[in-house]
C-alpha cells in the first residue's frame, strides 16, 4: 500500500541537508539525469514538523532565534501564507553523534518555535 508517491522533493526528505553529502534535491536531480547518487551517511540527523498550530492568515514564528543558537540544529520555514491547525509550516532538523539523541534534539527544536497570528 502507498499513501503518497511524489516524484518530487518532499519536507520529508529535508533530513538529508543535515545528514548526507547530497541532498534529496540533488539525489532527485541526479537520479532524473541518470548521474551516479551518494547515499552515504554524514551523521546520524532527524527532522520534526513545525505544525501551524493556529487558523490564520499571515502568521509569525516566536522561538527561532532561540533554536539557531543551539548547536547542530537547523530550520527551514516554508512560508506559507495561510495557516491550520495541523498544516506543516516548517521542520526542526538536528544532528549527533547518534539518532536517539538527534531526534530528541529536533523535536526540542520545534517545540521552541511557536507560530502566532501576526
Amino acid at each position: 500500500w502507498f499513501s503518497e508517491v511524489s516524484p518530487r522533493p518532499h519536507d520529508t526528505g529535508l533530513v538529508t541537508l543535515c545528514t548526507q553529502h547530497q541532498s534529496e534535491f540533488e539525489l532527485h536531480a541526479r537520479a532524473i539525469l541518470g548521474l551516479p547518487v551518494d547515499t552515504s551517511l554524514r551523521n546520524p540527523g532527524a527532522s520534526a514538523v513545525i505544525y501551524g498550530g493556529v487558523e490564520a492568515q499571515g502568521i509569525v514564528f516566536d522561538g527561532v532565534e532561540e533554536v539557531l543558537r543551539v548547536p547542530g540544529t537547523d530550520l527551514r520555514l516554508f512560508g506559507k501564507p495561510e495557516s491550520f491547525v495541523k498544516r506543516r509550516m516548517g521542520v526542526a532538523l538536528a544532528r549527533a553523534e547518534n539518532v536517539d539523541t538527534a531526534r530528541a534534539n529536533a523535536k526540542l527544536a520545534a517545540s521552541k518555535v511557536r507560530p502566532r497570528v501576526a
